[in-house]
């Protein structure tokens, strides 16, 4: 049985501890919104907080988290920077297809708890390794940028 928490709520699991988190998400807390890209930690469509740090949820296996706090896209418009995130995305207009665009969130939303006044250096930085087929990285940026002024009151 490996026991960690889900945004906010504890479970368990009986499951294989080498089991990817993503699909301990996905097929068993029945939460879709983390997204199956690549497989292998490189587009970041899964991307969710394990203790408040962007994480690929694709390659984790779910034995690391136990006895940690795991937030989804579920979750995060819970905490004050995944709500700014999430408003900033849709005053901005970010999404195109939308497939990648959880695991987008939840990267700005580790990056806005950190700072946020972020450069463009330290966006990149953030978000590297989240691969947006659509190409809308210059509204991404925007959105960042958005969010963080919204969460410092400007």
């Amino acid at each position: 049985m490996i026991k960690f928490s889900i945004n906010g709520k504890p479970r368990q699991f009986d499951v294989p501890g080498e089991m990817p988190l993503l699909w301990v998400l996905r097929d068993e807390a029945h939460l879709t919104g983390t997204k199956f890209g690549c497989g292998m930690a490189l587009c970041g469509a899964c991307t969710v907080h394990v203790d408040g740090e962007a994480t690929r949820a694709c390659v984790l296996p779910v034995s690391a988290v136990a006895g940690k706090k795991v937030t989804t896209i579920e979750g995060v418009g819970a905490t004050p920077a995944g709500k700014a995130a999430q408003a900033a995305w849709l005053k901005v207009e970010v999404v195109q297809c939308g497939y990648c665009q959880s695991g987008q969130i939840m990267s700005a939303a580790a990056l806005l708890e950190k700072n946020q006044r972020p450069t463009d250096a330290e966006i990149d930085d953030a978000m590297a390794g989240n691969i947006c087929r659509c190409g809308t990285y210059s509204r991404i940026r925007e959105a960042i940028k958005d969010a963080g002024h919204a969460m410092k009151g400007a």
